[in-house]
C-alpha cells in the first residue's frame, strides 16, 4: 500500500526555515513526479513546487527563491527546503506522488509567526 508521511512541520519565526521530509513506501519512487502543496482552511488546495523523475523543477510565484524542492531516489525521499519564510507561507504542507495515481501524505503543518 502506497503511503507518504510528512514531517519537519512546525513554529518558526518570519524570516527563518525549515525542512520538510517526505518518505514514500509502496510506490516506484523513481518514475512519480514528486510534489509540495498547501493549504489553509477555506481555501483550495495549492501547488508549491513539483520535481519531475527527470528532475524537471517547478515553483509556485510564491516561493521562487525561497524555497527548494529535491529528491533522494535512492532513500525515496523528498524534501523542502524553506527560507526567508513568511506568516503568509502558514498551511498544511502536503507531499504528493503523481503518474497515473495521485497520491497523498497526511500533511504537516507550518506556522511562521510575525
Amino acid at each position: 500500500q502506497v503511503q507518504l508521511v510528512e514531517s519537519g512541520g512546525g513554529l518558526v519565526q518570519a524570516g527563518g526555515s525549515l525542512t520538510l521530509s517526505c518518505a514514500a513506501s509502496g510506490i516506484s519512487f523513481s518514475i512519480h513526479t514528486m510534489g509540495w502543496y498547501r493549504q489553509v482552511p477555506g481555501k483550495p488546495r495549492e501547488l508549491v513546487a513539483t520535481i519531475t523523475s527527470g528532475g524537471m523543477i517547478t515553483y509556485a510565484d510564491s516561493v521562487k527563491g525561497r524555497f527548494t524542492i529535491s529528491r533522494d531516489t535512492a532513500k525515496k525521499m523528498v524534501y523542502l527546503q524553506m527560507n526567508s519564510l513568511k506568516p503568509e507561507d502558514t498551511a498544511v504542507y502536503y507531499c504528493n506522488a503523481r503518474r497515473c495515481s495521485a497520491y497523498w501524505g497526511q500533511g504537516t503543518q507550518v506556522t511562521v509567526s510575525s
